[in-house]
């Protein structure tokens, strides 16, 4: 009696295993945040890139944060020590597609997509939502750590048949956890907290290869323990982001 009641369970066990489907993969969607500590409506937008990353609570999605702290508000009463010239260039880029009025902070940019106010948490949400739904590619990242040198290394697959334009590889290095107690400027008096702050970016061609490889010099006041390396691979024309993927420096 015992064997038998053994039989059956082992064949509903196996019947259920048939029928179980694999948990796909988070899509990585890139959050950009345009932003600087000048601005007195920036660090509502700042919480709401700290919260997406933190939490990671939009369903089938992995958000990867960048905080993209702008130049062009340094001379207006306080330089943001985390200001970069490059997040300054990457925007006006994004003007292309977006148009030239479309240059303010804070902007919450989704995956190269959509563009809307920073601070606007639901409809973040909603747009990184949307962007999952897009094919992207596979990108597996590894880092390595050498002194003052990051080396990190990607391996590219399945990149989706309707890309139709030429992709860029880009390479950021993002640092979380800073502070910074503002004394001069629209946030005056204030002590400001970052996340994903972008420290540097490096970008190449992408052709045919499947692998990339960046290695860029580290600043020794860096936290390597608060800090992250990130891959995208971007449209030429459209700015789309076709894959992205993050990983802690090791």
């Amino acid at each position: 009696m015992k064997s038998g009641m053994r039989v059956v369970l082992l064949v509903a066990v196996v019947g259920l295993a048939a029928f179980a489907q694999p948990v796909p993969a988070p899509v990585p969607i890139v959050v950009e945040l345009f932003t600087s500590e000048g601005c007195s409506s920036c660090p509502p937008a700042d919480v709401v890139l700290s919260k997406l990353a933190k939490d990671q609570s939009i369903p089938g999605v992995q958000v990867i944060p960048l905080g993209m702290h702008v130049t062009y508000w340094d001379e207006l009463g306080w330089k943001d020590p985390a200001s970069l010239a490059q997040a300054t260039e990457r925007q006006q880029d994004y003007s292309r597609v977006f148009g030239a009025d479309r240059v303010y902070t804070p902007q919450a940019i989704v995956d190269g997509r959509e563009e809307l106010v920073g601070s606007a948490d639901a409809g973040v949400r909603q747009a990184v939502a949307k962007a999952s739904r897009q094919p992207h590619a596979r990108i597996a990242l590894r880092t390595s750590v050498d002194g003052a040198s990051l080396k990190a290394e990607a391996t590219v697959t399945d990149v989706p048949p309707d890309v139709k334009e030429k992709l860029h590889a880009w390479m950021f290095v993002t640092e979380d956890g800073l502070s910074s107690v503002v004394k001069r400027g629209e946030n005056g008096g204030r002590t400001l907290h970052h996340d994903a702050v972008v420290r540097l970016a490096a970008g190449a061609s992408f052709t045919a290869e499947k692998i990339l490889s960046f290695r860029v010099d580290l600043r020794p006041d860096w936290r390597r323990e608060q800090m992250h390396a990130v891959m995208v691979l971007q449209g030429d024309s459209s700015r789309r982001i076709w894959g992205a993927a993050i990983a802690a420096l090791r």
